[in-house]
């Protein structure tokens, strides 16, 4: 039986703005039908596969296989039903039984060991931080620090327990084997990291205090890493009907415009403001909050009191998510002056989920807050039908190419 859920996998604040962002120029465009070809099997190409996950409960959900290997060995151990998630950045593995490698703890400078506190919106992910070579298709990796979660190792400390959210250290509330974040940023916590932000710590026996982590200590988006095709992903996903589908298979290629597979074409690029936000406008309203998340599992958007629709029973499998059925036409603007028209369908979460053999839904819908700010998150259903690019800041492209960080479609 499959139990309906809300995830949110997207990270709550973005504390790195030490950056510029902007491609230059505006333009608008409407959505057409995009041909939305799909990457056949190279080395820069992931296959990924919405299928309910390893629980078969997880609507809406893309997952990948990574493999990770002891730094300089060839001991290593392939993970599958990793989700792919655009909306934070690095490698976050389940502990054991899942990750079942041995892999180098990370040490602050006077020896104990570092761990790592990640707030989602409404969840967070404890635990050490280790080393791993990582392999994804035929990219690899070396020494990436990545997080392994787990409740168990070093005790939480309060200032990670005391958000109030619950932790996602476990499989039965991840309801995955891990996160593979490839969204905007090379390091998930950037320049604030280097004075103490209460979110690398290290773990004494007396228990865990904040400290300063350097860019090349903390938990890193692999791709950034990966010896070519590091400057982005492309996430590609087919179209699937009205009424969803059992599981569809995509690619995840790495690099843009590095390799013939990999184009950005007549993709339109949208950058980001430095809280990797941009604008999405409906009903003469503007949303300045609003993002591009593959690891949420559902257009997250505004209030029943702002959409007209009606939530699901706060009793039911299909809590946080809306049950009445609508049609909408939007406005996304990217920072720099990018427009284009999107427009979606919402329809009842307690319809799509009475089919319990269907995960693919290109139109599942929830509220995404009950009071202001309110803001679109453009979860896994934007991606269906279209191939959505994710630009990582920082990282050099190829001539030609705009720097990232940025959002393309």
């Amino acid at each position: 039986m499959r139990a309906a859920m809300r995830i949110l996998i997207c990270l709550m604040v973005c504390p790195t703005c030490a950056f510029l962002v902007g491609c230059g120029g505006s333009s608008s465009s409407s959505s057409p039908s995009p041909t939305n070809p799909i990457a056949p099997s190279a080395t820069n190409v992931a296959t990924i596969s919405v299928s309910g996950g390893p629980l078969g409960n997880y609507p809406d959900a893309a997952f990948a296989s990574v493999t990770l290997c002891v730094p300089g060995t060839s001991t290593c151990q392939t993970i599958d039903n990793v989700l792919v998630d655009t909306g934070s950045w690095g490698l976050r593995i389940l502990s054991s039984p899942v990750l079942t490698l041995a892999l180098p703890q990370q040490q602050a400078p006077d020896g104990n060991p570092v761990a790592e506190c990640l707030t989602f919106v409404g969840s967070y992910t404890w635990g050490p931080v280790q080393t791993a070579d990582v392999q994804i298709a035929g990219e690899k990796a070396s020494s990436v620090p990545i997080q392994v979660l787990s409740d168990t190792d070093f005790p939480a400390p309060s200032g990670c327990t005391s958000s109030g959210f619950p932790s996602a250290d476990t499989l039965d509330t991840l309801f995955a084997n891990g996160i593979l974040g490839v969204g905007l940023l090379a390091q998930d916590c950037g320049n604030p990291c280097l004075a103490s932000y209460d979110q690398y710590f290290e773990c004494p026996s007396s228990g865990c205090q904040p400290i300063d982590q350097a860019l090349g200590q903390q938990v890193t988006n692999p791709v950034a890493l990966f010896a070519t095709d590091n400057n982005g992903v492309i996430v590609e996903l087919p179209a699937v009907s009205s009424a969803g589908a059992p599981s569809v298979n995509g690619s995840l290629v790495f690099g843009i415009g590095t390799q013939s597979n990999n184009a950005l074409g007549s993709a339109v690029v949208y950058t980001p403001d430095d809280f990797l936000n941009f604008t999405t406008s409906y009903n003469g309203q503007s949303y300045p909050d609003s993002f591009i998340d593959s690891g949420s599992d559902a257009y997250f958007i505004l209030d029943s009191g702002l959409t007209g629709l009606a939530n699901c029973p706060t009793n039911s499998d299909e809590a946080g998510f809306y049950c009445s059925s609508q049609n909408f036409s939007v406005t996304n603007q990217g920072s720099n002056g990018t427009s284009g028209v999107v427009n979606f369908s919402i329809a009842n979460a307690a319809t799509l989920f009475g089919n319990s053999d269907n995960f693919a839904f290109d139109n599942l819908g929830g509220y995404s807050s009950t009071s202001a700010p309110y803001y679109f998150d453009w979860g896994l259903p934007f991606f269906f039908g279209q191939n959505v690019f994710v630009a990582i800041a920082g990282a050099s492209p190829p001539t030609g190419v705009p720097p990232g960080p940025y959002w393309a479609y």
